[in-house]
């Protein structure tokens, strides 16, 4: 890549403390290019506010605040939660969001015919690797500049002093710099204390959870939610009928204040490390538990079984960045055809981070009360099962005779 011939950049824009230094920094260094600001809007409706002036003044020539809160839900939530991804019990907010972002970011950049494309993540991270495979997806021939793997600045408390040297504004200080992810599935915490394993973290205090409390501040009475779902996808709740977007802003609230969705792991990175965060995703938490619970009733075992093992593979992809890859669309092709009788209602209690269930019913239930039942019934004839256990067990049987023969331990 040419510096030179780098005259228009579209940088992903958040307004955070990595993308509030780096407007400045590209005309700096990058012959006072035009930077062309670009922000996608997942549900982080907050954090916009005062963002098109704060881009305008340290020298963005234009923000794009992009709506992507419906395609971000149907398109990318959904589809995992159909999947059951789950990367080490980390319910993927952030990976999710990366490709819807920087898929828009791509199609804005070749729209302004734009030089290159800028992102604000870090060479230690997963995120710039999502970023950058879905750019190679939609916009292959443009280069992309990544701050971090050239200036000299190293840590958060180097980019506050730049900042600060450059009078640019923020929301966070050397006391409160966590480094934070929010999205309308999920709020991500690392760094500061969070960076020990050892340090438990601080739910009690105020400020530091967003999206709900704590489970013992939750309250001491229980409250019920009934899902229904239409082939995999949620469609209402406690009867009433919503769109994916208000479905997770309602499950959000409700899974919130009862202290559903905290999560402290220390993660496998896909860049080699291991990593501490504490994820809140309440209303997913909950979606994910009740999906789950609805397929116990209508797929069958082998079905079942086989599709955790493509919903682990799923979770990698996803984690991994390869979104829009041959082998995703693969993926959810198999999935889609498995969700097809995956309709029904899941009724859980929720109370202080506990997710109880309570009924769960489908036109489509595989589960016979007759058949199943201890008491008397006409349906299964129990001598059946004799020589059903004489052909299931003959390998074994066999195997032992053998061994015995030649004096073997079984």
């Amino acid at each position: 890549m040419n510096k030179e011939n780098i005259k228009k950049v579209v940088l992903a824009y958040s307004g955070g403390l990595d993308t509030s230094i780096i407007i400045p920094w590209l005309k700096e260094n990058y012959n006072n290019c035009e930077v062309i600001a670009v922000s996608g809007n997942v549900g982080q409706s907050d954090e916009l506010e005062g963002l098109e002036e704060k881009a305008l003044k340290t020298g963005a020539s234009k923000l794009y605040v992009e709506d992507l809160n419906e395609e971000f839900v149907n398109d990318f939530v959904f589809p995992a939660v159909k999947a059951g991804a789950v990367y080490e019990n980390y319910l993927l907010g952030t990976s999710l969001a990366r490709p819807c972002i920087a898929k828009r970011l791509a199609e804005i950049a070749i729209a302004e015919g734009a030089d290159a494309i800028c992102h604000g993540c870090t060479g230690k991270g997963n995120d710039q690797v999502r970023f950058e495979l879905t750019l190679k997806a939609f916009a292959p021939d443009l280069p992309i500049i990544a701050p971090w793997r050239e200036w000299d600045i190293k840590s958060r408390e180097e980019e506050i002093a730049y900042a600060e040297a450059h009078n640019i504004p923020l929301k966070i200080n050397r006391e409160t710099n966590y480094s934070k992810d929010k999205n309308m599935w999920h709020l991500s915490h690392e760094g500061l204390d969070l960076e020990d394993p050892a340090n438990e973290p601080k739910y009690n205090e105020p400020g530091f959870l967003e999206m709900g409390v704590s489970p013992e501040m939750a309250p001491d009475v229980p409250t019920y939610v009934t899902i229904h779902f239409e082939k995999g996808i949620p469609t209402a709740i406690d009867g009433v009928e919503m769109n994916g977007v208000d479905l997770i802003w309602k499950l959000n609230e409700l899974g919130g204040k009862n202290g559903i969705g905290l999560l402290d792991i220390v993660e496998n990175r896909l860049v080699g490390m291991k990593c501490r965060g504490v994820y809140e995703t309440p209303g997913g938490t909950i979606l994910y538990k009740a999906h789950e619970i609805l397929e116990t009733l209508c797929l069958d075992r082998a079905t079942s079984h086989y599709k955790a093992l493509v919903a682990q593979k799923f979770a990698e992809v996803i984690y991994d960045g390869q979104w829009f890859s041959p082998l995703t669309k693969a993926i959810m092709a198999f999935v889609d055809s498995t969700q097809e009788t995956v309709t029904g209602d899941v009724k859980l209690k929720l109370y202080k981070g506990n997710m109880i269930l309570a009924s769960v019913t489908s036109p489509y239930s595989l589960y016979d009360p007759e058949i199943a039942t201890f008491d008397e019934d006409e349906v299964y004839d129990q001598k059946d099962s004799a020589g059903f256990i004489n052909l299931f067990g003959l390998p074994i049987k066999v195997n032992a005779k053998m061994r015995k023969k030649n004096n073997l331990d079984i």
